[in-house]
C-alpha cells in the first residue's frame, strides 16, 4: 500500500465520519452540523481523488516498466 492510497483511505474515512457526525448534530438540531457536513464532503472528495490518483500512478508505473523491458529485449 503506497502513501497515496493510505492517505486517500484515511481522508475518505475521516470524511465519512465527519458526515456521520454532521447527521448526528442535525438530529440534535445544533446549528454547527452544516460545517461538519461541508468539511466531511470535502475530505471525502479529497480522499476519493487521492485513491484514484494512486491507481493511476500504479498503472502508469507498470506501463513504463513494460516499455523499458521491451526496449532492453530489442
Amino acid at each position: 500500500m503506497n502513501k497515496y492510497l493510505r492517505r486517500g483511505l484515511l481522508y475518505t474515512m475521516a470524511g465519512l465520519a465527519l458526515c456521520a457526525l454532521g447527521y448526528y448534530f442535525m438530529d440534535l438540531e445544533a446549528g454547527v452540523y452544516k460545517w461538519f457536513m461541508v468539511v466531511g464532503v470535502v475530505f471525502f472528495g479529497l480522499g476519493f481523488l487521492t485513491v484514484f490518483y494512486s491507481f493511476i500512478r500504479k498503472i502508469e508505473r507498470q506501463s513504463l516498466l513494460e516499455e523499458r523491458k521491451g526496449r532492453q529485449n530489442q
